[in-house]
């Protein structure tokens, strides 16, 4: 991969200087994983940060036999970033949703250039707070009605992910367990939103090409209370 490409696609590296992108480049290790694997095991969190380069995976917390959807992540994000720097056992793992291309950087080395790089180190922080301010967003809506609640999640996964299609912006045609997890809602009623939701036209689900398409962004917006 070419370190433009590299920058482009990943937000964290847009202020990275073009030496940080090569080194980092040339110690990436590739993943390749189908749908349905375990991408990153409980005892392996805190060795290495993860890069999406193509597909989508989900994070979900494992309590003996059961488990839960915690977040979903797709094309251009990264994940493991916070158990590198805390070094806190985890109870969760990351599952290939669909099939998955990762780029990894060890902890040692991804700890090694945040130092020397000031501008990537900025940037790392920008988004993690970013990331606290979306999960501040979820305990807010927690007393929002169910169908508020996902517009909210199909929005934020079509802003951070989605592709722009002739049907509109298309991401993953998520699992409805996992939608309603994420959502922290019931399948029922994910279901039932869903089903509404295409009816009026707002959405298109592709079951054969695993593609759920946002046909009326701006009315799920409103929806979601994010207009």
């Amino acid at each position: 991969m070419l370190t433009e490409v590299f920058s482009e696609l990943f937000p964290l590296m847009s202020t990275a200087n073009p030496q940080t992108l090569e080194w980092l480049l040339n110690v990436a290790i590739e993943h390749e994983y189908p749908s349905g694997r375990a991408v990153v095991m409980e005892d392996a969190w805190g060795n290495a940060v993860y890069f999406v380069v193509s597909g989508w995976v989900k994070v979900r917390r494992t309590v003996g036999e059961d488990s839960v959807a915690l977040a979903i992540f797709g094309r251009g994000d990264f994940f493991g970033e916070m158990a590198i720097l805390d070094e806190s056992p985890r109870s969760t793992d990351v599952i290939a949703l669909s099939p998955v291309k990762l780029l990894s950087i060890s902890r040692e080395r991804f700890i090694q250039i945040l130092f020397k790089d000031p501008q990537l180190h900025h940037r790392m922080l920008q988004l993690m707070v970013r990331r606290l301010r979306q999960i501040n967003v979820r305990l807010q809506m927690r007393s929002s009605p169910p169908a508020v609640k996902l517009a909210h999640t199909l929005v934020t996964l079509g802003e951070s992910y989605g592709q722009e299609s002739d049907l509109g912006r298309e991401i993953f045609n998520i699992p409805f367990k996992d939608l309603a997890e994420v959502t922290e809602i019931g399948v029922e009623e994910t279901t039932k939103i869903m089903e509404k939701l295409h009816e009026k036209g707002w959405i298109k689900i592709d079951s054969a090409n695993n593609i759920t398409y946002l046909v009326n962004f701006k009315q799920l917006m409103n929806l979601a209370g994010k207009v």
